[in-house]
């Protein structure tokens, strides 16, 4: 299959979520819990099944796993991974720093990834081989060698072992954000982020993009990320501070 084929359908794709999500932006949607408590929206359900149904209609011998309506054919050699909301509470809570992202893997590994923010209108796509692009313009991740000087961010901190360690010797930190701090990194607004607990849904868009940004995205004892990693995750726009981050991660 043409690489430049599944980039237009991944943008097909996004389009179509964007779609679906706009109109319940601060408006009125149906609301629930899921089984770990975590919030789901209408949004959320509707913009996956858009995705699925043109991923079926192009790509029907292709596996999906979404976080809402789970795996169809996963053990095919290509899988799209789609988490249609990122940042669900965001969401809810109006704020724009949600974002839908659509991952292939081919071999239990990323090869393309989009982040997509479809109020503000802004779209990171990575792919392997391929420079990043942030609405189709090139986007590069900035030069911070040092932790001390580095903008670290993070959703939460319970969801950051060595919380405090990294905010002690980080040059400033940042809350909040889920998947819109990978993209920020990738774009040179940011220098590190640090999760742990993600699903294959919420890395595996990332990578790419942060990857082919500049950046280096690896599990916390510094392995390249793959299907069967344990979520705990490390993104840093520049490879000098890798190093730095695990030697915290490891005590």
């Amino acid at each position: 299959m043409n690489l430049d084929d599944d980039i237009a359908l991944a943008h097909a794709l996004a389009d179509a979520a964007g779609a679906v999500i706009r109109p319940y932006f601060r408006a009125r949607f149906v609301q629930e819990a899921k089984a770990d408590a975590s919030p789901v929206t209408q949004a959320d359900r509707e913009a996956e099944e858009a995705i699925r149904a043109l991923i079926e209609e192009h790509r029907a011998g292709d596996g999906i796993i979404g976080e809402e309506y789970g795996a169809a054919r996963a053990d095919a050699e290509r899988v799209w991974v789609l988490d249609p909301i990122d940042g669900t509470r965001a969401f809810i809570g109006g704020r724009p720093i949600f974002g839908t992202l659509i991952a292939l893997m081919i071999e239990g590994h990323p090869v393309l990834g989009v982040i997509d923010q479809p109020i503000s209108s802004e779209r990171w796509i990575g792919a392997a081989g391929r420079p990043t692009r942030f609405n189709g313009k090139p986007a590069g991740t900035r030069a911070c060698p040092e932790l001390s000087r580095a903008l670290f961010a993070t959703t939460a901190p319970w969801f950051c072992g060595g919380f405090e360690a990294l905010r002690s010797a980080a040059g400033d930190t940042l809350l909040g954000g889920d998947c819109y701090n990978y993209a920020l990194l990738a774009s040179g607004h940011g220098d590190l982020v640090v999760e742990e607990g993600l699903k294959l849904h919420d890395w595996a868009a990332l990578l790419p993009v942060v990857e082919g940004a500049g950046g280096r995205m690896t599990d916390w004892h510094g392995q390249s990320l793959h299907k069967g990693s344990d979520g705990r995750v490390v993104a840093v726009g520049d490879p000098a501070l890798l190093p730095q981050v695990l030697e915290l991660l490891e005590r």
